[in-house]
């Protein structure tokens, strides 16, 4: 089965080198879950001004700068993993380095027909 490991964090509670430090060692635990067949895709998110909200209501797009929502933690980057159970993601999910600062929710896909095959 695949998760998301969504990772949120304060993105201003981290120094430049703490932040450096945390990319390399997810680059290397992402490297880690490659050999053992685990990872699917991992990416950290560029800081939340950076964001845009689309919303669709009463037959009119809204968009807004930011993210869909204010709060004290924001959504700062993702691991994708095949995983045989929520034990074995949870066990991957807290050897993510970003956890050490932040939260680390997991959430398993959703497998539907008719989408398209995944690019490489």
């Amino acid at each position: 089965m695949q998760y998301m490991l969504l990772i949120y964090l304060d993105e201003n509670s981290l120094s430049e080198s703490e932040r450096a430090k945390c990319y390399a060692d997810s680059a290397g635990y992402a490297r880690q879950l490659s050999t053992s067949g685990k990872y699917v895709a991992a990416a950290p998110l560029q800081p939340t001004l950076a964001a845009t909200s689309v919303r669709y209501r009463e037959g009119k797009t809204v968009v807004t700068d930011g993210p869909f929502a204010e709060t004290r933690e924001q959504l700062g980057g993702f691991f994708i993993i095949n995983a045989a159970n929520l034990d074995e993601a949870i066990e991957i999910a807290g050897q993510i380095p970003a956890g050490r600062w932040g939260t680390v929710e997991i959430r398993p896909l959703l497998e539907i027909s008719g989408l398209p095959e995944k690019s490489a």
